[in-house]
């Protein structure tokens, strides 16, 4: 049951065993063209399958040492790991006290459970996980907790009970204050983005937008540039694409971090950057695990690829260059869903802005930050696990109870959310009966 200690991971000792076996032989140990997929163990996880052949990434320079291990998933996860209220952090499991307990699973490290190129393990997402983790170190739960009673331990991440790194999504306090909420809430608004005004009072990112100079005599005005965001705000062509003597014609795939520095940084931490953030080409839809629209195969997937290279329509980003490359259910549906028709209201204006749900409103939510309102760019931070949506996306609009039972519905999530939910998760039901045994005694339990 469960996984065991490892001081080296298993690909590592294969690995020494390979290369001390083709010693003793006298085998030539790399051939100059010898391709990095012939020390491919096993296949990757779809979280990981775009970088397989960047070994480096999580391997290093050296061999499989859980040290180099953990610091090449710390430095990617890094960020989530510290945003999470993490009910396990590492200093848990380097206190003595708690020795015994790494025995069956040593949770210093990230390799311990989330084990690569076994894809086998994939419990959703690209996330490889033992789905009976909980039991090395809570196997008398139902003693201390009779309303556990007869549940098994591979259900303890339902529907986000318990995850493992950050609780905070359904602990018992979050649940009683959002008890008895409506299924839809009076005034569904999302908060408006902050519109770069405050940013524009920076001298130096005023000086880069003016660019250095005028461009050649021979480029002309592009289409579609009157009008949009960057022109309103004055931005030179030069700005992009290098003064008039080091003009460049198609400027490189993270020049926009130059001005977007934080949305560049949540783009190549997602999917649809990752590749870039290890500087290899981009991503396209044909490396994807998903189905996708055959005539989108190759189109690489850089920030110009949703917002446009000059017309930088933000409306066409959080929809059409969605489904202009998702071909899965799950994306169709929402062309028929209640979401999509809210969102054709608010362009025409028959609501009010932030009415609308777009495919970003749910997979690049909006955040506020030091008083400004981002979005997200990360796409992917929120589905591992989906139920991280229900406080940035789905509690804007909707209660906390229809939240949960509709992100555990397999059906809805098919369908696009058309409809309610089949099926009840009782998580707010048992805290109210909890609450209602303490005696009146309320606190964090």
């Amino acid at each position: 049951m469960g996984i065991r200690k490892r001081t080296v991971g298993v690909w590592g000792i294969w690995l020494l065993a390979s290369l001390a076996l083709a010693g003793w032989l006298g085998l030539p140990l790399l051939k100059k063209d010898t391709p990095k997929t012939a020390f491919i163990p096993g296949a990757m996880t779809h979280g990981h399958h775009q970088i397989e052949l960047q070994c480096g990434a999580c391997h290093g320079d050296g061999f499989n040492s859980q040290e180099v291990l953990q610091d090449a998933c710390v430095n990617c996860h890094g960020d989530e790991l510290k945003a999470a209220q993490d009910a396990h952090p590492k200093s848990k499991f380097t206190d003595p006290r708690n020795a015994d307990r790494l025995a069956n699973v040593d949770a210093r490290f990230c390799v311990s459970c989330h084990v690569e190129h076994r894809p086998e393990l994939d419990v959703g997402m690209g996330v490889t996980l033992p789905m009976d983790m909980c039991v090395h170190c809570h196997e008398d739960i139902a003693s201390e907790r009779p309303s556990h009673e007869g549940m098994g331990f591979d259900t303890c991440a339902s529907a986000g009970c318990h995850n493992f790194h950050d609780n905070r999504a359904l602990y018992e306090d979050f649940l009683l204050a959002h008890a008895g909420e409506p299924w839809l809430k009076p005034e569904p608004v999302q908060p408006p983005r902050h519109g770069w005004r405050h940013d524009m009072d920076d001298a130096e990112l005023v000086a880069l937008l003016r660019g250095d100079g005028p461009p050649p005599a021979s480029v002309k005005e592009p289409e579609h540039w009157d009008g949009n965001a960057h022109a309103e705000a004055g931005v030179a062509c030069t700005a992009c694409h290098g003064s008039a003597e080091q003009w460049v014609d198609t400027p490189e795939p993270l020049q926009c971090a130059r001005c977007h520095e934080s949305e560049v940084e949540g783009f190549t931490r997602g999917r649809h950057g990752m590749r870039l953030g290890m500087a290899l080409s981009p991503m396209t839809p044909a490396q994807s695990v998903l189905n996708m629209h055959v005539e989108a195969s190759h189109r690489e997937l850089t920030c110009v690829s949703c917002h446009g290279a000059h017309d930088f329509d933000t409306q066409k980003a959080a929809v059409d260059a969605c489904v202009g490359c998702h071909n899965d259910e799950h994306s169709n549906e929402y062309l028929r869903s209640p979401h999509h028709d809210l969102w054709k209201r608010e362009k025409r204006g028959e609501l009010p802005p932030g009415s609308g749900v777009t495919c970003a409103t749910c997979h690049m939510p909006r955040e506020e930050h030091n008083g400004d309102v981002r979005v997200q760019h990360n796409q992917s931070l929120n589905l591992r696990p989906v139920e991280k949506m229900i406080r940035p996306v789905c509690l804007t609009c909707h209660g906390l109870e229809f939240s949960i039972d509709a992100l555990a519905d397999p059906h809805l999530l098919e369908n696009n959310f058309r409809g309610k939910p089949d099926i009840h998760v009782p998580s707010v039901d048992m805290a109210r009966e909890r609450d209602e045994s303490r005696d009146g005694k309320k606190g964090l339990y």
